[in-house]
């Protein structure tokens, strides 16, 4: 008997026919849960004593998260690919904006897992220059299966880089007029608001045996898109007069500098955008500035990142 570990655990994830792999962190995680139905049984000696019966027809959408070490080569790009990107489609002369569905493979110590048709629904970044710059996305899915063994055969992997270079990055931003400079540190959410169309119907619940045929989600509705986050700047002489502005109609340029040389690795426009701005007390004062997305409809219309 031998067990899996998480540390061995390898990531791979196919759009359009080809397969990638993602290297992460130890932070993998993925399940799927069933969900039950209650209803009350009367019992054969008293009608009167209920005791509650169970139903059990339909899945629950599948979830998962990875953390993605950013690098400089830009192998892990087709992941902010998956999570910045819409696909226009036209149904019944309705327009639809949908996410870019993908598969994802687990493979283990000893099987392969692997989810079909996910979702990106939300992804954090942290900008902070002593520390390498990661992703943590966050997402959903139709079915788990258990496809094979450790040696299951994934077919062709787009080949990567010969190396994988750790990036560090600091944030350079602009917020309308103000000054933004001895910032401290910054942090982005990317997050892709969905809802799945009901699946379950009284004919197809009647089938159900085990968890073989089911009743999986299988379609969802993008609802929105809302960019948020924290910008912390140290308070000096030449920005103590910000902490306590807001604005209800901005402009923010966020730009993730190369530590190496000054270049821009990372680049995302938020217009228009709301702020409000709050004092922090320590050893040192600094401010925070606590921003969103407003006009989220048509952010949900462009690529909101720049992955140079």
């Amino acid at each position: 008997m031998s067990y899996s570990f998480l540390r061995e655990s390898k990531l791979y994830l196919e759009y359009s026919g080809t397969k990638y792999r993602i290297h992460t962190t130890t932070a993998i995680s993925f399940s799927q849960t069933f969900a039950e139905d209650l209803y009350s049984v009367k019992t054969l000696h008293d009608q009167a004593k209920m005791f509650e019966g169970t139903a059990i027809t339909k899945a629950n959408p599948a979830q998962f998260s990875f953390t993605v070490p950013l690098t400089v080569e830009k192998d892990e790009s087709i992941v902010m690919d998956m999570l910045v990107d819409l696909v226009t489609s036209s149904n019944a002369g309705i327009t639809e904006q949908q996410l870019k569905n993908f598969d994802l493979f687990i493979q283990t110590g000893s099987s392969t897992f692997k989810l079909d048709d996910c979702v990106i629904t939300s992804a954090n970044l942290a900008f902070n220059p002593r520390e390498q710059f990661v992703m943590t996305v966050e997402g959903q899915g139709v079915k788990l299966t258990r496809v094979g063994d450790e040696n299951f055969n994934l077919g062709t992997i787009q080949s990567e880089s010969s190396t994988r270079t750790p990036l560090l990055v600091y944030p350079e931003v602009t917020l309308d007029s103000l000054n933004m400079t001895s910032i401290i540190g910054l942090t982005v959410q990317i997050q892709n608001d969905i809802q799945w169309t009901p699946y379950e119907n009284l004919h197809s619940s009647l089938g159900v045996t085990d968890s073989s045929n089911a009743m999986f989600p299988s379609t969802y509705t993008v609802v929105k898109r809302i960019v948020s986050g924290a910008i912390t700047q140290y308070q000096t002489d030449n920005n103590n007069t910000q902490f306590d502005d807001f604005n209800g109609n901005c402009n923010i340029n966020i730009h993730a500098k190369k530590v190496s040389d000054g270049s821009t690795f990372w680049h995302m426009q938020i217009n228009p955008a709301m702020y409000t701005a709050r004092l922090q007390t320590g050893e040192v004062y600094s401010q925070s500035y606590d921003f969103r997305s407003t006009d989220n409809t048509a952010t949900l219309a462009q690529r909101i990142t720049t992955y140079s």
